[in-house]
């Protein structure tokens, strides 16, 4: 399946309409190639106005719609997505439910497999009921991701070098919970498993996921640039 090549940095819409997410696109220009649209823009009922603009400027489009239900209600929606033209899609279910998605989107989109929320830590899994730790769930879940045929999964920095060692390149690893500047005294938000750009490079992530660093900059497309050039130079892409 042709598509977006590894080693994009996919930046997230996280706003609440469709004139602020086109306002932002067409403010980042080039220095965007894919953007990841999910469940603020779907529950106010741009989701689908922001997705074709974005393809009418020769975007690649993530639908981070985190889809869990039963197989065959996975399976249609997956089938809807496909044929709007998503590059990208999410499922956060279990072995049938990814299987059905699979099986659904039959190569025409990129199935990931949903590993462990980046705002979760290893108290919240158990508060979950896993008796196991966060970075075995992981592995558990990417393993099984393997097995459903799912072209990869979306996992923090922090479980992305273990996937590595386990899986190889079989996967595709998109890491989200990335920041340019790290403080982890004081954690600026709700994400728990964050990392730097380069620690996802020195990690084996194939794409990473900003959103608030750069739809909150004073420059968004100065901020989206910086992280850009960070990524390649980290990824051994340019000196």
């Amino acid at each position: 399946m042709s598509g977006p090549p590894s080693g994009s940095v996919i930046v997230a819409l996280d706003v609440p309409d469709a004139p602020r997410a086109l306002a932002l696109a067409d403010r980042l220009g080039e220095e965007a190639r894919i953007y990841k649209l999910g469940l603020e823009l779907l529950a106010g009922g741009d989701f689908w106005t922001v997705a074709e603009a974005l393809r009418a400027r020769d975007k690649a489009i993530f639908a981070d719609v985190k889809l869990f239900d039963i197989p065959a209600t996975v399976a249609r929606a997956v089938t809807r997505l496909v044929a709007r033209g998503v590059d990208f899609l999410t499922v956060h279910g279990n072995q049938a439910i990814l299987e059905a998605a699979v099986d659904a989107a039959g190569g025409r989109s990129r199935v990931l497999a949903v590993t462990v929320l980046t705002c979760l830590d290893e108290g919240d899994v158990r508060d979950l009921g896993f008796a196991c730790d966060v970075p075995s769930l992981v592995l558990s879940r990417a393993r099984r991701a393997l097995e459903a045929g799912a072209d990869g999964v979306v996992a923090s920095v922090r479980e992305a070098a273990l996937l590595r060692a386990a899986l190889g390149s079989r996967l595709l690893v998109v890491t989200p919970g990335v920041r340019p500047v790290l403080n982890r005294e004081e954690p600026a938000d709700d994400q728990k498993r964050t990392a730097s750009v380069e620690e996802a490079a020195r990690a084996g992530a194939d794409h990473i996921v900003v959103g608030r660093p750069v739809r909150d900059a004073a420059d968004p497309r100065e901020a989206l640039a910086a992280i850009n050039r960070a990524w390649r130079t980290a990824r051994g892409e340019e000196p």
